[in-house]
């Protein structure tokens, strides 16, 4: 008997739940990881309209991110006897062959339900028919704060539309689950023909040199990830700050920014969660503190909404089947995209994302404000371009944020921002709007 470990957006050694099932399991235990085309190409995002996007899937910040994820994931696995196998290719076309050579007979993944990874999936499922004897597949729940098995609902169709709701009784009824590791385990290393991790080139991408501006300057991998927690929680003790800063736009340290770690599974829900509640017992308890518990818990509600309801969060009329008269025009797309709009704010905030691949949440929902609502330009264009662009891509806060934001998903408000209020509030000097919108000396 021989375990395969399908790596997907679990990319981490700690709390990983099929990994600690497959170096459980007898026999030996290979790591696999594989740069889908698909996710690197041109595309049009299954949208059905009359406008070809003028970007790919996977943009060159994000590729970077977990490239560099990937080399350190590679490192921590070295460290237990574990290789992994890294392809630029489909899975469909390399996980069939490395079960034929290695014998697997269980391959072991973190459990997905949105269309993309579905198909993937379902094209791994075909080739694998193929195969005379077809390995057991384990498929687990491993990105949720509150496990699907822990929240207080009978089924996912119980699941609540409005967020305060789902919250309350989640806070209430259910329970953090607590963290595995196999820092114990340790294997002879299996003989495996050597991979080698793409470049950016040979994903079709562009390299880059980090923009010194960038409020994230950081590089993919739990190693990163655990040193950003180190700084913020420890170092500066900025974690007790961090509801009265939360809405800031410049700089390292008004936020914890470690959603693009989170996204990819470099560290997990419930290792932030415990790592809060040591800092609780140790540092300080407040409101702030609480607050980052409550951020993850609104990354969780929208991984429910999207089990709950499928491609319809892909949809126009989103989860609430809402009917909107949606634009789709070439010149305001790029226009937005480039910075370009008669709204100063939102052309600071689209500048700071083409040049970084990073904005903040304040800005985030400003820029999708101005799009949706002032524009009435198809939400769906706006979430894609957000999937192409941003370092911490997460399909699920993705298209669960831009619903919220386009009056077709959880908001019960249907609210449309004032972007120079806003503007007003939280770049009253107008610094950061001077920081991205004048033309530098050098």
């Amino acid at each position: 008997m021989n375990n395969l470990v399908w790596f997907r957006n679990d990319l981490r050694v700690t709390d990983n739940h099929s990994l600690k099932k497959a170096c459980d399991n007898d026999g030996e235990v290979i790591g696999v990881y594989c740069f889908d085309p698909i996710f690197y190409q041109n595309s049009n995002f299954g949208l059905d309209i009359d406008l070809d996007l003028p970007f790919g899937k996977t943009g060159k910040f994000r590729a970077q991110f977990i490239i560099e994820a990937i080399e350190d994931l590679r490192k921590q696995l070295k460290d237990h006897g574990i290789p992994l196998l890294v392809y630029y290719d489909s899975p469909a076309n390399v996980i069939p062959d490395i079960i034929k050579e290695h014998h697997i007979t269980n391959i072991f993944l973190q459990k997905e339900w949105t269309r993309d990874e579905v198909e993937q999936e379902k094209r791994l499922g075909t080739a694998l028919d193929k195969l005379e004897i077809k390995p057991k597949g384990h498929r687990i729940y491993d990105q949720f704060l509150f496990h699907p098995e822990d929240v207080p609902y009978s089924n996912f169709q119980k699941i609540p539309t409005v967020f305060t709701q789902f919250r309350k009784k989640c806070e209430k009824e259910s329970r953090v689950r607590s963290l595995v590791d196999i820092r114990n385990y340790k294997q002879e290393p299996p003989e495996v023909a050597l991979t080698t991790i793409p470049t950016l080139q040979d994903l079709g991408l562009e390299s880059f040199e980090k923009d010194h501006r960038s409020a994230f300057p950081w590089k993919g991998g739990a190693t990163a990830a655990w040193d950003r927690i180190d700084h913020y929680f420890w170092d500066t003790g900025k974690l007790q700050y961090y509801k009265k800063t939360r809405n800031g736009l410049i700089g390292i340290d008004y936020s914890s920014k470690l959603s693009a770690w989170l996204a990819i599974g470099c560290i997990s829900a419930r290792e932030i969660y415990w790592e809060v509640q040591r800092f609780e017992k140790e540092v300080k308890k407040n409101q702030d503190t609480y607050w980052l518990v409550f951020e993850l818990i609104w990354r969780d509600f929208f991984k429910y909404v999207s089990l709950k309801n499928g491609n319809d969060i892909f949809k126009l009329g989103g989860i609430l089947h809402k009917e909107y008269e949606w634009k789709t025009s070439e010149r305001e797309l790029i226009k937005w995209i480039n910075g370009e709009t008669h709204e100063r704010f939102v052309n600071a905030n689209m500048m700071e994302l083409a040049a970084t691949g990073w904005m903040s949440n304040r800005g985030r929902q400003n820029v999708a404000s101005y799009w949706s609502m002032h524009k009435e330009q198809d939400w769906r264009i706006g979430a894609a371009y957000f999937e192409h662009i941003l370092i911490d891509y997460d399909v699920h806060s993705n298209y669960g944020n831009w619903m919220y934001n386009s009056g077709v998903g959880n908001d019960p408000r249907n609210r449309t921002f004032n972007i120079q209020l806003q503007a007003s509030r939280y770049d009253s000097d107008g610094k950061y709007q001077r920081i991205w919108l004048q033309e530098e000396l050098f």
